[in-house]
């Protein structure tokens, strides 16, 4: 199985290259540089693996949470090349791929939404996949909540959503966490990981039919709602 998978849904940029089980993978944290960089690291990704566009058996996709412009163009050119090629799309969110970069165990994946909120998910991290245990949502660091009976000790935060407001998600779940990684953003090389295992699921999805995922109705606060939010 040949899959290629994008991910820009942070200021990480990624592309990988998924061949029968080898992976490998262009990663540069580069804001603003998503659209320059995404499309020529897959040609040349191919070109390097001797891979022509057409022996691709599906296109991969990190379909968010994470900024609105990045999940956008993600899609757009997965859609693009998946189209173009006549190949299914396996989206793939964002937080369980980021959650794939901590360790075996429960996991706490979370990315700083901005605006005072951070995008979080809760997995069960094994080897080569991750399970959800409860939704993805978009909320306020202090309200962040544990699924199910939380044992303390036995979380592991992973992602930016654990740096954001001075680091304010780590010190509500602070009793609960044995170790956090605020560094880490997702890869496509874990994307592409974890829709390999869709694809034999046949979790493959027509490219016309993915849906970014934004979790936030409101794209933009006005500065109004954004003191009133800092005040509250």
């Amino acid at each position: 199985m040949k899959l290629l998978a994008l991910e820009t849904a942070t200021e990480g940029c990624s592309v990988a290259l998924w061949l029968d089980g080898e992976v490998v993978e262009r990663f540069e944290v580069a804001p603003r540089r998503h659209a320059e960089l995404a499309l020529p690291w897959a040609e040349a990704l191919l070109a390097e693996a001797g891979v022509g566009r057409r022996q691709l058996d599906a296109i991969a996709v990190g379909r968010g949470p994470g900024a609105f412009t990045g999940v956008r163009l993600a899609i757009a050119m997965a859609q693009g090349i998946a189209l173009a090629l006549d190949r299914p799309l396996l989206p793939v969110s964002t937080l369980a791929a980021l959650a794939m970069r901590g360790p075996a165990g429960q996991v706490l994946a979370a990315i700083d939404a901005r605006m005072g909120e951070v995008y979080v998910a809760a997995f069960q991290r094994t080897g080569v996949d991750v399970a959800p245990l409860d939704s993805e949502r978009v909320q306020p660091p202090a309200e962040v909540r544990l699924p199910g009976d939380a044992v303390d000790g036995a979380w592991h935060g992973v992602g930016t959503g654990f740096a954001a407001g001075e680091g304010a998600l780590g010190s509500a779940l602070s009793g609960h966490l044995a170790t956090v990684a605020a560094n880490e953003l997702p890869h496509a090389a874990d994307v592409a990981r974890l829709a390999s295992r869709a694809f034999e699921r046949g979790g493959v999805v027509p490219a016309e039919r993915v849906e970014p995922a934004y979790l936030r109705n409101n794209v933009a606060l006005t500065l109004a709602e954004q003191q009133a939010r800092r005040s509250g």
